[in-house]
């Protein structure tokens, strides 16, 4: 048995095997007595035992929404599509005149259709948007199967939630924002993706609120926490370290110095924020770097940068080499931070080489994935994630999407570095290890969650 179908055993077990509570089941096969409508004007009905949800021209999104509240709890449910309108299942969800005049919004468990295939993601609905993609756990792209019915399972107990799609883990995502609220069947408003007359049908929708079986935490993709600066306990059974500890500047000092930086740098509320200098490098912070080298390793932090505000991550740094504390940044890989509309660097380089999660001056990253352009504005938290494997496979992720990737050391690279900044820097780009940077370029720039494991098994 490979790999991959073992942990698929694994997961299908975990949640049939374990001891577990009542179901109470949600419909009644022949009526919406328990549901209401609330947002757009689509059709709901009942047909052959299942909910039937039928989109219509010019409404908002509509909801088919439970009378009852609830909080931690398991949910299953089968869905069958005939069309390809987006459709999805709101859970913890909230409606009150405060937010947006009533507008549905909070968790939804997606129903995609689409080509892109992000059914089982989670959307945080008129609130926050994407927050757990499948796009980081391309396994389980194949796991709904459009035309027939598929069976979803939602496990939301405490701040961990998950979803399975026909037994398959799609999404496990740590986040505490809300703890109880309504569950809602989605029929989106028709706009570039399905049409009016599309049908989403739900049926055997049951839940279970009482003694619910521990939530695994051994799962074998990757997972989101929201909540800044904390590791869930499924995230050190995957190795995953905290590099800053949201508090302290344990295991960081300033580059070329023993200490770290007096000034310049605050940390407060779980936030490590390089201060503006009021215009180009500043006189007292400078470039930070972590106390340990890493070789092989993922990387995962989330920024907010300021308006025109330029920073960067830089890997594979080595201090003895290069420029020393006084002549500029200590070099290494860099993976651009830049707020691309107001930053004249983003004008620079070759191709968009200086932009946003680039390589920067070697490598331009995506700024389209799948028809979808990547959010990079600034005053909002953007999550960054960086592997460097064993055999020098590099890739740089954006919020959710892979936007770069890169081998270090291959002729393509030694080609670019001659055509970049970096051509007179004999051996660039040649290092095994190196320190982690997070760059000091006058502007604020704010930082958290910043966590590392090793890489050592993935090829």
């Amino acid at each position: 048995m490979n790999k991959t179908l073992l942990n698929v055993t694994v997961i299908l077990l975990s949640y049939v095997t374990l001891p577990a509570g009542e179901w109470v089941s949600l419909f009644d096969n022949k009526t919406l007595d328990g549901w209401t409508q609330k947002g757009g004007k689509a059709h709901f009905t009942v047909e052959d035992g299942a909910i039937v949800g039928i989109a219509v021209k010019n409404t908002p999104n509509s909801f088919l929404c439970t009378e009852d509240i609830f909080g931690d709890f398991i949910l299953e449910f089968d869905v069958k599509q005939e069309g390809k309108c987006n459709s999805g299942v709101m859970f913890r969800a909230l409606s009150h005149a405060d937010y947006r005049n009533y507008r549905v919004h909070g968790y939804q468990c997606e129903i995609d259709p689409s080509e892109r295939a992000w059914t089982g993601g989670i959307y945080d609905e008129a609130r926050r948007g994407w927050i757990c993609r499948p796009q980081h756990n391309p396994k389980v792209k194949d796991a709904y199967q459009y035309g027939r019915w598929n069976r979803f399972r939602i496990e939301a107990i405490g701040d961990k939630i998950l979803t399975y799609v026909n037994g398959i883990l799609v999404s496990y995502l740590c986040d505490n924002m809300t703890s109880e609220g309504f569950i809602g069947l989605q029929v989106h408003s028709v706009g570039s993706h399905g049409k009016a007359g599309d049908r989403i049908m739900w049926k055997n929708i049951r839940i279970m609120t009482d003694d619910l079986p521990p939530v695994a935490d051994d799962a074998d993709i990757l997972i989101r926490n929201h909540i800044p600066n904390t590791l869930c306990v499924a995230e050190k059974t995957q190795g995953w370290e905290l590099l800053w500890d949201g508090k302290t500047t344990k295991g960081w000092r300033r580059a070329h110095e023993a200490e770290f930086p007096e000034q310049g740098w605050k940390i407060k509320d779980g936030v490590l924020t390089i201060e503006s200098s009021g215009g180009g490098e500043s006189k007292y912070a400078g470039d930070i770097v972590t106390t340990e080298e890493y070789s092989a390793f993922e990387l995962q932090l989330e920024f907010k940068i300021s308006e025109g505000a330029n920073s960067g991550i830089k890997y594979f740094v080595t201090e003895g080499y290069g420029m020393k504390v006084g002549a500029g940044s200590a070099i290494g890989f860099e993976y651009q931070i830049l707020d691309d509309k107001n930053h004249p660097d983003a004008l620079e380089g070759t191709a968009g080489n200086r932009t946003m999660a680039s390589l920067y001056d070697l490598i331009p990253s995506k700024k389209v994935v799948i028809g979808r352009e990547i959010s990079r504005k600034p005053g909002v938290w953007h999550h960054a994630r960086l592997i460097v494997t064993p055999c020098g496979k590099i890739e740089h992720w954006l919020n959710g999407f892979k936007v770069v990737k890169y081998e270090k050391g291959s002729p393509l690279m030694d080609a670019l570095i001659q055509l970049s900044k970096y051509k007179d820097w004999k051996g660039f780009g040649k290092w095994e290890s190196g320190h982690i940077l997070l760059q000091d370029h006058g502007d604020e720039v704010h930082f958290r969650s910043i966590k590392i494991r090793d890489a050592i098994n993935i090829n």
